[in-house]
């Protein structure tokens, strides 16, 4: 006998995006392994397509509003290394929205395997002075939807 939910339930995974990378040669170190920092480009990669998922990009944002996204913290924890040619996913959870400031969790998966975890806060500035800046207001409602 199937069962059916009677009432709507909040599946958090569907506020998860997630972005497939390939892990190339130029990823690895001499051992096909990939080199640390190169976890770091495939959290910003993901980072930057869920923004376009919204409906937003970097230039869009500099240029329209003279707003820009640099990270100002991270911490990550390497699980399990990715090899050469591995098929990876990158998620994105906005996990904190404040005025000028959110925090995202995000995690590098091969499959059902957790290779590494990361926990990344965000700031908005002026793209001139570099001064903290209010997140956009149209960039706020979808950022607030995805929470």
């Amino acid at each position: 006998m199937s069962r059916i939910a009677l009432k709507p339930s909040l599946q958090p995974e569907l506020f998860v995006y997630s972005f497939p990378v390939r892990v190339y040669f130029e990823n690895t170190d001499a051992g096909g392994v990939v080199y640390h920092g190169e976890y770091l480009k495939f959290l910003e990669r993901a980072r930057t397509e869920w923004l376009r998922h919204l409906g937003f990009d970097h230039q869009g944002l500099a240029r329209e509003h003279r707003a820009v996204l640099v990270v100002t913290a991270l911490a990550i924890d390497y699980s399990r290394p990715a090899r050469l040619d591995d098929m990876v996913a990158v998620s994105v959870r906005l996990e904190s929205l404040g005025k000028v400031r959110c925090v995202f969790a995000q995690e590098i998966r091969r499959d059902d395997e957790v290779l590494a975890r990361a926990r990344v806060t965000v700031a908005c500035v002026t793209g001139d002075q570099m001064k903290p800046v209010e997140i956009p207001a149209a960039l706020r409602r979808k950022m607030e939807a995805a929470l």
